[in-house]
């Protein structure tokens, strides 16, 4: 068995054999990884047509209409920390967070903003405005993948947690080095759906069928009270709850998820064939911008799933169609990826 990264290590030994050799039998006529390290459990999803975002909750999500994919493989979990350490050691590479930002790109910064830092959800004691996120969400010099809450903290028992504080290039990078793709968000929300085409959630209508916990949600009043009624503070391993129909884990809730498409603040709509657009893409780059910020010009992405942090009280995007903007630029601790490779299944 490989040796594992030092950033692994507990008190009494190293953590024990990763989730990907513990499946590996699995995964003859899978496609193989371009490096060592990189997850080789891939599910293969057969292509289809489905219906494609909600007009049901948030207005970014509308219009629903009909799309198509072609068959794709799509990591069964997010990236995990020990497989991006493998990227790390394997590569050297230095994610936006561990860099600092140049005043060039940042004119307005303030020089103490000017260092390796990333965005920490940290939780207040009390009732605060939900209309300023940032009451909750604060830059922490110190943070990134493998210091999450900031400096002091570490990836003690996390191996099998999603990996965060990951900007996009972060995770293009990783994709790349693994001979894989980010996912569009239709094959995104494609395999989320598990084949539960038009259903509400990932794995049908009710949040909490039977009163079971399906994904790593926030149960209590966001963003003070946090019940842990599934037993977690943060984030979990990414096998802590049940799959979807297609057998993927984690598609709902724990990390949001980057996509490869660039954001628009309205699905297209669709055209006049039955089956809507095939294997779409987003928006244009100079479209994704933030209109509320125009002096920022900072391309997004789409982020899918929700996370941890999604809560009936206010964020209420634990569900395949939901989607948000996200800033290029801008690592979270919420925030993960998994791969795609594309082609015909072996």
């Amino acid at each position: 068995m490989a040796s594992h990264p030092e950033i692994f290590k507990k008190p009494k030994g190293l953590i024990k054999m990763s989730l990907a050799q513990v499946i590996e039998h699995r995964h003859r006529g899978r496609p193989h990884p371009a490096h060592q390290g990189a997850s080789i459990d891939l599910v293969w999803i057969e292509g289809g047509s489905f219906t494609m975002g909600s007009d049901k909750h948030y207005p970014e999500e509308a219009p629903a209409h009909r799309a198509s994919v072609d068959g794709f493989w799509v990591d069964r979990h997010p990236v995990t920390n020990e497989e991006f350490a493998f990227f790390v050691r394997d590569t050297g590479y230095v994610t936006l967070a561990e860099r600092a930002p140049s005043a060039a790109d940042y004119p307005d910064a303030k020089p103490e903003m000017l260092v390796p830092a990333s965005v920490v959800f940290e939780p207040p004691k009390h009732v605060v405005d939900m209309r300023n996120h940032l009451n909750w969400w604060t830059y922490v010099p110190g943070a990134d993948w493998r210091h999450p809450q900031g400096p002091r903290s570490s990836l003690s028992g996390k191996a099998q947690h999603p990996v965060v504080h990951v900007a996009y290039e972060d995770a293009a990078a990783y994709a790349s080095w693994a001979g894989k793709d980010l996912p569009t968000e239709a094959e995104w929300e494609f395999a989320a759906r598990g084949g539960l085409d038009g259903a509400e959630y990932a794995w049908g209508d009710e949040l909490e069928p039977d009163g079971r916990i399906m994904a790593n949600t926030w149960h209590g009043e966001f963003p003070y009270q946090n019940l842990e009624r599934h037993g977690f503070n943060r984030t979990s391993p990414v096998y802590a709850f049940p799959p979807n129909g297609y057998g993927l884990l984690d598609m709902i809730g724990n990390v949001w998820e980057w996509t490869s498409d660039w954001y628009a603040a309205k699905h297209k709509a669709a055209g006049s064939c039955c089956e809507g657009a095939h294997n779409p893409h987003g928006g244009p780059r100079e479209q994704s911008f933030d209109p509320n910020v125009p002096q920022m010009q900072i391309p997004r992405k789409v982020m899918k799933g929700g996370s941890h942090l999604c809560a009936p009280n206010y964020c209420r995007r634990y569900r395949p169609a939901a989607r948000m903007a996200q800033p290029i630029d801008t690592a979270t601790s919420h925030l993960g990826f998994r791969c795609v490779v594309r082609g015909a299944r072996h």
